[in-house]
C-alpha cells in the first residue's frame, strides 16, 4: 500500500498477490526469503517463487506426505526442524492452490 511505514521481515510460506503496472494481478507462491517495505515500494525476496499457474497439487500433496513421514522417522532435533519446515511449505503450496481455485 502506498505510504506504508517501512519494514523488513522474514517470508512464510504463502501467497502474495501481485499487481502489475498495467493493472494485471497474479497470484504467486513464496517461501523462505526476506520482505522489505518501503513507503513507495514493496521488494520480495523469496528462496522460492512458483506461479500460482504453476503448482502442482500431486507434487505439494507428495511433498507433504514425505515430510509427515519424516516427523514420526526423526533421528535428530535438525531432521525434525527440516521435516516441520517442508510440511509447512507443502500445506501453504495446497492452500495456494486452493485459494487460486476459488479465483477461476
Amino acid at each position: 500500500m502506498p505510504g506504508h511505514t517501512p519494514l523488513l521481515t522474514r517470508i512464510k510460506p504463502g501467497v502474495v498477490r501481485v499487481k502489475t503496472q498495467e493493472g494485471t494481478e497474479e497470484l504467486v507462491f513464496v517461501a523462505g526469503g526476506m520482505l522489505e517495505v518501503q513507503p513507495n515500494l514493496v521488494t520480495v525476496l523469496a528462496d522460492t517463487a512458483i506461479r500460482g499457474k504453476d503448482l502442482d497439487e500431486a507434487k505439494a500433496l507428495d511433498a507433504k506426505k514425505k515430510a509427515e513421514e519424516a516427523l514420526q522417522n526423526k533421528t535428530s532435533q535438525l531432521e525434525y526442524a527440516k521435516a516441520q519446515a517442508e510440511l509447512a511449505e507443502a500445506i501453504a503450496q495446497l492452500a495456494a492452490i486452493q485459494k487460486l481455485r476459488k479465483r477461476h
